[in-house]
């Protein structure tokens, strides 16, 4: 005889589901994690490139697609207000999938 429960089969394929929704949610959190890290080092090479060069330096910027020219001074102060927004954002996301993690264990806690 066996020794798991029997579990009827419309609770079972309701568990599966609240379980893939589960991982589903952590996969996409980790994606967005990922791509939020990949553009906050890209704007901290960008910083570090830009921080030792004269402040009328011309350089240029994608604006909505479009390249524009600008100096050095105007452009440092935006990309470290956007570097700063991001990290808190990544920190916010981190937070959000442990959450999620944790929401997971007590979940499966619960049905063993």
């Amino acid at each position: 005889m066996s020794s798991q429960k029997q579990i009827d089969p419309k609770k079972q394929q309701e568990l599966q589901n609240q379980y893939t929704n589960f991982k589903n949610t952590l996969q996409q959190l980790a994606q967005k994690i990922g791509d939020i890290e990949q553009e906050a080092e890209e704007h901290k090479l960008v910083i570090e490139t830009l921080d030792p060069l004269a402040a009328d330096r011309k350089c240029f910027r994608m604006v909505n697609g479009v390249l524009v020219e600008r100096t050095v001074k105007d452009v440092l102060p935006t990309l470290k207000t956007n570097s700063d927004g991001l990290k808190q954002v990544l920190e916010d996301m981190l937070k959000q999938y442990k959450s999620k993690q944790n929401e997971l264990d007590t979940w499966k806690a619960v049905l063993t």
